[in-house]
């Protein structure tokens, strides 16, 4: 009679994604998993190939959880900033682990078409890549920056992150409205 599952692979998932945020990367072994999960780390290799497998699930998890909040958020560009801002600071290391090379392609285009569903309504098919790639690098380096403590001059980062929102979203709106030929020419 085979031996029952005493884990599975969504709970190792998890696990792994929890010991992430309480440590970083590095809190991420095998042992720790499989301590988390009660089982003994040999036993993960059933379910997981290695601990870069085992990132590379959590960061796709991560992506899947981005983009429902970014599905979720009104579809606007302010909202999406708003909703991708939450999620760096509910899941500060998963945020980092989405940028490194072990999150699947994929996954991160996923996460992409809602913005690039926006910024084509905001300015054209046309330049909504262009668009997107701005609003991202913007919002990302401002999250990453937060995070890292790096904003050290004062102010109020809250006041900081709605000003830039707000002139970004008006530029590529604005930008939009010039660009559209006048109504009767």
């Amino acid at each position: 009679m085979p031996t029952p599952e005493r884990t599975s692979l969504d709970e190792i998932v998890d696990a792994a994604a929890g010991l992430l945020e309480k440590g970083g990367p590095s809190a991420v072994t095998m042992q720790a998993v499989a301590q988390a999960v009660g089982v003994k780390a040999p036993s993960l290799y059933k379910r997981v190939r290695d601990r870069e497998a085992l990132l590379g699930l959590v960061g796709a998890a991560a992506a899947d959880d981005l983009t429902a909040r970014l599905e979720a958020a009104s579809g606007g560009l302010d909202d999406l900033l708003v909703a991708f801002r939450a999620f760096g600071h509910d899941r500060p290391e998963a945020f980092r682990l989405l940028f490194t090379t072990v999150v699947d392609a994929d996954r991160l285009a996923a996460s992409s078409a809602p913005v690039l569903r926006a910024t084509t309504v905001a300015v054209g098919e046309a330049h909504a890549l262009e668009a997107a790639r701005l609003l991202t690098a913007w919002a990302t380096g401002f999250v990453t920056m937060e995070l890292a403590g790096a904003f050290r001059l004062g102010g109020d980062l809250d006041d900081a992150y709605r000003y830039g929102r707000h002139h970004l979203v008006a530029s590529l709106t604005q930008n939009q409205e010039a660009e559209r030929p006048a109504q009767g020419s």
